[in-house]
């Protein structure tokens, strides 16, 4: 894959930000093709809620398969790998959070499934909806996580690449935790 690059001064070059990105650049690279949620993220109407609708499909098919523990471990490790696919693909696309990004849309909402289970269709409608709602309008700490790398800087922090991908993946396990403790306030109150 090649890129381009802006130099910024003698000694720093950092990727010239992308517009949206193509089936060809999501399939270049497997970092691509798990941080645009395997295509989900190419949604021209709304990616994260896209994302967010193939992590609900995909837990869907995959919980007769997975055990408790099962998903414990998946949800564990799409954590850190995800994290690097992140980074990778923000630092392709010359963007330090595109929203074509879904990844963290993905594992956050895994989770919130995971822990609402056994969860009715009901059930499962209010947590999407409360989920997209948080990590949409980003009230309170979802906001201040999601504001938390914003002000890095790929052409005077070496690590911005890699604080931009935490970043990514931040602010939807925030809004995953606002999300369940207003379902456990709604079910224990």
């Amino acid at each position: 894959m090649q890129e381009n690059f802006v130099l910024v001064d003698d000694n720093v070059v950092i990727p010239a930000p992308m517009g949206r990105p193509s089936l060809r650049f999501m399939i270049s690279h497997p970092a691509h093709l798990l941080a645009l949620g395997f295509g989900s993220g190419l949604s021209r109407v709304a990616p994260g809620t896209a994302g967010t609708l193939w992590a609900w499909l995909s837990f869907v098919v995959l919980a007769p398969w997975l055990s408790d523990t099962g998903w414990a471990w998946l949800i564990a490790l799409s954590l850190p790998v995800g994290w690097w696919a992140c980074t990778v693909t923000a630092r392709h696309m010359g963007v330090m959070d595109p929203g074509s990004i879904v990844w963290d849309e993905v594992v956050a909402f895994w989770l919130v499934l995971w822990l609402v289970m056994p969860a009715g269709v009901l059930g499962q409608i209010m947590a999407f909806g409360l989920f997209r709602f948080f990590d949409a309008v980003k009230p309170g700490p979802v906001g201040w996580a999601d504001a938390l790398f914003h002000h890095v800087d790929p052409a005077t922090d070496r690590q911005a690449w890699t604080k931009a991908g935490l970043g990514i993946m931040l602010d939807d396990l925030v809004a995953a935790g606002c999300t369940l403790l207003v379902i456990a306030l709604w079910r224990f109150a």
